[in-house]
């Protein structure tokens, strides 16, 4: 049999599913029927292609500067039905764009027209910061101030941004989960405050918190894929503490940690009333009617499942069973069960306790060293009983934070510090070298945080 030839290889293979007795459809080419270019009024660094189209499964966005020569492209967005809502992040304010539709199918590409996009003008109280270094890692940072939640590039250029109520109490997060997250804060000083998270649109996706009444704590929380958390939570109870040199009635708080589910269901709870005592802590911050007793200000997730814990005001961290709440082993402060190796001062008031695997873990050492805040790994063998410093890093030059402060293994020879309120963030390389930083005063800046990816932020990055 004679094919035509204008039939080509697909009349091949329609012959032979032919001769094989099954009819092969042939892939539909994409058709974009309408992309329409949506502003974002939650931030004007962004937009929305809402893009209607046939025979496809997903969609991007190329786009430009008015008059530029080469394109940038978004990551795809899958249809759902026969519609997206692709969005375009990291844009300049006050520019025209032109923006393109992709659509991807099983019959190809297709590119539709050009459509025209104006950004709006940043809001008048957006920070502006500057940066340097000549090698600093990529992806973006971020962190709280005044009023936002920001990302930024390794310019300094605020390239994400957004604006909370009465502000993100310091501390704003990427997840794992691909959200961010930030605790509210109200007017009401007794009322009980929620974590909020938005996506990269800005878009408020939900708000939880701490079961049983307590008070989240703004510190930490580490989101989970499936939509569980872990979470610090404030817990206050009244104790008389005349026996060990406090007052009768004292108000007491410690931290709680609770696991809870996507759905609401309080999976795991653990105090510290029923684990430590009074007496962890030293005679001054135990003597007033209000006793700030364990100030838990960061949690992680080990390698092995269990939980990780600072309580700065015992200048401890804390490793936890994960499913039975026991106290594995604790490393600094009064109840140390360590051995430390030779010459090495433990840290003290720290901040920032992460898993990095493997035994070791680091933090942000505030007043261990009584010249400078720094960046520490530590080596922990708890079937020997012994901790080892392997590894520091200070600012440059030195600086100390007695509050705040963060630090994050960006990868295996990168680490990003914040020296809390002294307003400095760094990036060192392995051997120490400065790679990068923010220039000038940013003010206090709880956690920096580097992240890969606007569109995904928090996912496959280091806490």
């Amino acid at each position: 049999m004679r094919l035509p030839v204008r039939d080509g290889l697909l009349g091949v293979a329609a012959l032979l599913a032919g001769c094989a007795g099954e009819p092969t459809a042939v892939p539909l080419r994409p058709v974009i029927e309408t992309a329409a270019a949506v502003r974002n009024e939650r931030n004007v660094l962004s937009g929305i292609l809402a893009v209607h189209a046939r025979h496809a499964d997903s969609v991007a966005v190329r786009y430009r500067i008015a008059g530029a020569s080469a394109d940038s492209v978004t990551p795809t967005t899958a249809l759902l039905g026969d519609s997206a809502a692709v969005p375009v992040l990291g844009l300049l304010p006050e520019q025209h764009y032109q923006l393109r539709a992709v659509a991807y199918g099983s019959g190809g590409t297709v590119i539709g027209d050009p459509i025209a996009f104006e950004t709006g003008t940043l809001p008048s109280d957006l920070p502006h910061y500057a940066a340097s270094g000549d090698d600093p890692s990529p992806g973006y940072v971020v962190l709280a101030a005044g009023m936002y939640g920001l990302a930024i590039d390794n310019t300094g250029r605020v390239v994400w941004y957004h604006r909370f109520p009465n502000g993100p109490w310091l501390n704003f997060m990427a997840e794992p989960n691909g959200r961010y997250v930030a605790r509210l804060v109200t007017i009401d000083p007794t009322d009980v405050e929620s974590w909020i998270e938005v996506d990269a649109l800005g878009n408020t996706t939900r708000t939880f918190g701490c079961k049983n009444g307590l008070q989240p704590r703004f510190h930490d929380l580490v989101s989970e894929p499936n939509g569980g958390y872990w979470t610090l939570c404030d817990e206050t109870r009244t104790m008389d503490l005349r026996a060990s040199g406090g007052v009768a009635n004292a108000k007491v708080t410690g931290q709680a940690i609770q696991h809870v589910s996507r759905t609401g269901e309080l999976l795991f709870s653990w105090s510290p009333f029923d684990h430590f005592l009074i007496t962890d802590v030293d005679s001054a911050t135990r003597a007033g009617p209000s006793v700030n007793w364990t100030h838990g200000n960061s949690l992680d997730i080990d390698s092995d499942g269990n939980i990780l814990v600072s309580f700065r005001n015992l200048s401890e961290i804390t490793k936890i069973d994960s499913r039975t709440g026991a106290v594995l082993w604790r490393l600094g402060g009064r109840r140390n069960q360590f051995a430390l190796g030779n010459g090495i001062q433990i840290f003290a008031g720290q901040h920032s306790v992460r898993a990095l695997g493997g035994g070791q873990l680091m933090l942000l050492d505030n007043v261990g060293d009584s010249l400078e805040s720094r960046a520490e790994r530590w080596e922990i063998n708890a079937q020997t009983g012994t901790a080892q410093l392997i590894d520091v890093h200070g600012a440059v030059p030195r600086v100390r934070t007695l509050i705040g402060g963060s630090v994050q293994a960006v990868s295996s020879d990168r680490t990003l510090v914040s020296f809390g309120t002294e307003g400095r963030v760094e990036e060192y390389d392995a051997h120490g070298a400065v790679k990068w930083r923010i220039d000038g005063a940013p003010g206090y800046v709880f956690r920096a945080q580097r992240i890969r990816s606007l569109y995904q932020p928090g996912v496959n990055t280091a806490r």
